[in-house]
C-alpha cells in the first residue's frame, strides 16, 4: 500500500510542479539568434521593402509560407495551402494628367502635386484667399470656385510621428474640408515651410493614390473635386489675383494582388480544439521609394518584421508543446494600404469567428529601450476583454517585467495608434484584442529601419511575452470574458 502512494505521487509530481510553475514549456524554443537570423533573411534587400501588391510581398509571402511548413504548422489557407489570396483595387492619378497657370505647364509631382484625386478636366480663374489663417471661412464666397491659399501650421499637432507623411492631411482636415462644404470645386494649397520639408515624401504617397478591398469604402471612389498643392514659388503669380488654372486630371483603377499568410496547430483538448488562439501580424513595409540617408528601400525591420519572426518563434514552442486550444497563426497582407488583409479576413474568414478567443496582434517589438514596452487593448475604451488584459499584465510579471507604458492606449493620445494595426477589425467584432509594441521611433517608416538596427534581446523578450500570454489563453478552463456593450469611440 506504501509502495503504490509513492508510485502515485510520483505520477503526480510533475503535474504539480508543472502547475506552480510561471514558465510555461517552450521558452527555450524561442531563440535570439534564430530571431536574428530570420529577421535579416525577411528585412533584407531582396524583397525590397515588401511593398503591398508587389511580386516583393508575394516573394516574401512565400517565404513565410516556407517557414511555417518547415516549423510544422498545418496549412490554414485556401485550397490546402497556407494561402489566401485577394485582391487590392488601386485609384491613381495618371501620368497623363496636366496642370498649368496662366499656361505655364507644372511638373507633375516635382511642381505640382494632387493630394486628392478626381478625374476632372477644368479652366477656371483661382481666387486667391491669402493665408490659411488669415480666412474667414464663415464668410467667405467659394461656391464653384476654384480657391487658393497659403498653407499654415497654427493649430496643426506636430507632436506627432510621421509629420511629413500627415501635415498635408492634417492642412487638408483644418483648411480644405470647411471650402468643401461651401462648394468650392478645386482648391489649392500653396506650400510654406513645413510642406516644402514634407514634399517628397507626401508626394510619393499621392503618387500611389489609394487602395482598397472589395466593398470597401475607396474600392471605386475618386472624389469629384481636386486638392492639388503648389511649391512655394508659386505664392508670387497666385496673390496677383489674376491667375488662371487649366487642369486636366485623369484618374485610372487597375487590380493588384496580396496574401493572408495562415497556419495552424490543432489543441489537444476534444472539447476547447474548435476554438482558436490567434496570432496576427502583417508582412508589408513600404517599398522602395525617396532616398533617405543614401538608401531608398524601405526594409520594416521592425515593421512589422520583428512581429513575424517572433510569431515564427512562437510556432515552434506551440508545435512542440500542443495547448489546450487550437492556434492560428495570420500574418496580413496590405497592412499599410489600410488594414486590408485583416478586413478581409474578418469578412472571409477560414475558420468560425465566433470560435476565435482572443486576437494577439504585434506592430513594432524590437526597438526603444530595452526595459519599455507597451501593450494596447488594456484601458477603456480599448479594452475588449478585463480578463485578458489580467493574463496579459500577469504574463509580463511572470517573465521579461517591462515598465509599461499607458499613454499610447488612452483615447486622447494623438497617435490613435490603437486604430492602426491588424487587431482592430477584429476588436470592431468586440473579439477580446491586445497589440504589442516597443513604440514608433524616428526610424518609422525610413529606410533606416533595417535590421542592423534592431534590440534582439529586447525582441526575444517581446515574443516570449507574447508565447506566455497565448499559453494562459490557450490552457484556460474558459475563454476570456468579452467586454459587456464593447464599442469603439471611433
Amino acid at each position: 500500500m506504501r509502495k503504490l502512494s509513492l508510485a502515485c505521487s510520483l505520477l503526480l509530481l510533475p503535474t504539480v510542479l508543472f502547475a506552480q510553475s510561471t514558465n510555461p514549456p517552450g521558452l527555450d524554443l524561442i531563440k535570439t539568434a534564430e530571431l536574428k537570423t530570420d529577421l535579416y533573411a525577411l528585412a533584407g534587400a531582396k524583397y525590397r521593402g515588401r511593398s503591398a501588391g508587389t511580386l516583393d510581398e508575394l516573394k516574401a509571402a512565400m517565404w513565410l509560407g516556407e517557414k511555417y511548413r518547415e516549423i510544422g504548422l498545418q496549412p490554414g489557407g485556401d485550397d490546402g495551402t497556407y494561402f489566401q489570396y485577394f485582391t487590392l483595387w488601386r485609384n491613381h492619378v495618371t501620368d497623363n494628367s496636366s496642370i498649368s497657370i496662366n499656361n505655364t505647364p507644372l511638373k507633375l509631382w516635382e511642381e505640382a502635386a494632387i493630394s486628392q484625386m478626381a478625374h476632372v478636366s477644368l479652366d477656371a480663374p483661382i481666387v486667391y484667399l491669402g493665408n490659411a489663417l488669415a480666412v474667414d471661412f464663415d464668410a467667405v464666397d467659394v461656391e464653384g470656385k476654384v480657391v487658393a491659399l497659403e498653407a499654415n501650421p497654427a493649430g496643426i499637432n506636430s507632436n506627432i510621428f510621421l509629420p511629413t507623411w500627415r501635415y498635408s492631411r492634417s492642412v487638408y482636415v483644418k483648411y480644405g474640408l470647411p471650402l468643401l462644404r461651401k462648394g468650392a470645386k478645386a482648391i489649392i494649397f500653396i506650400a510654406d515651410e513645413t510642406a516644402e520639408k514634407a514634399w517628397d515624401d507626401a508626394t510619393e504617397n499621392y503618387k500611389r493614390g489609394s487602395y482598397d478591398i472589395e466593398g470597401g469604402s475607396n474600392e471605386n471612389v475618386t472624389a469629384t473635386v481636386p486638392i492639388i498643392w503648389l511649391r512655394a514659388s508659386a505664392k508670387k503669380e497666385l496673390e496677383k489675383g489674376t491667375a488662371r488654372m487649366k487642369a486636366d486630371i485623369q484618374t485610372a483603377k487597375y487590380p493588384y494582388p496580396s496574401v493572408n499568410i495562415i497556419g495552424t496547430i490543432d489543441g489537444t483538448d476534444p472539447k476547447l480544439k474548435s476554438e482558436y488562439l490567434l496570432y496576427s501580424g502583417h508582412t508589408d513595409a513600404h517599398g522602395v521609394r525617396n532616398e533617405i540617408k543614401n538608401d531608398s528601400i524601405y526594409y520594416g525591420a521592425d515593421d512589422n518584421g520583428s512581429v513575424n519572426v517572433a510569431m515564427l518563434a512562437n510556432a515552434r514552442a506551440f508545435v512542440k508543446n500542443p495547448v489546450r486550444r487550437s492556434v492560428v497563426f495570420i500574418i496580413h497582407g496590405a497592412e499599410e494600404r489600410g488594414l486590408l488583409g485583416s478586413r478581409y479576413y474578418t469578412a472571409h474568414p477560414t475558420i468560425p469567428l465566433d470560435n476565435i478567443v482572443t486576437v494577439l496582434n504585434g506592430d513594432m517589438i524590437g526597438r526603444n529601450h530595452p526595459d519599455s514596452a507597451a501593450v494596447l487593448g488594456v484601458i477603456p475604451p480599448h479594452r475588449t476583454s478585463q480578463e485578458l488584459v489580467d493574463m496579459v499584465l500577469a504574463a509580463n510579471n511572470e517573465g521579461p517585467k517591462f515598465k509599461l507604458d499607458t499613454e499610447w492606449d488612452k483615447a486622447s493620445h494623438p497617435e490613435g495608434w490603437f486604430f492602426r494595426s491588424d487587431h482592430l477589425p477584429y476588436a470592431r467584432l468586440g473579439i477580446p484584442s491586445l497589440m504589442y509594441t516597443t513604440l514608433l521611433h524616428p526610424d518609422y517608416h525610413t529606410p533606416q529601419d533595417n535590421a542592423g538596427n534592431i534590440d534582439y534581446p529586447k525582441l526575444k523578450k517581446m515574443a516570449d511575452w507574447m508565447y506566455r500570454t497565448g499559453w494562459k489563453v490557450a490552457n484556460a478552463d474558459k475563454r476570456p470574458a468579452r467586454e459587456p456593450n464593447f464599442k469603439l469611440e471611433r
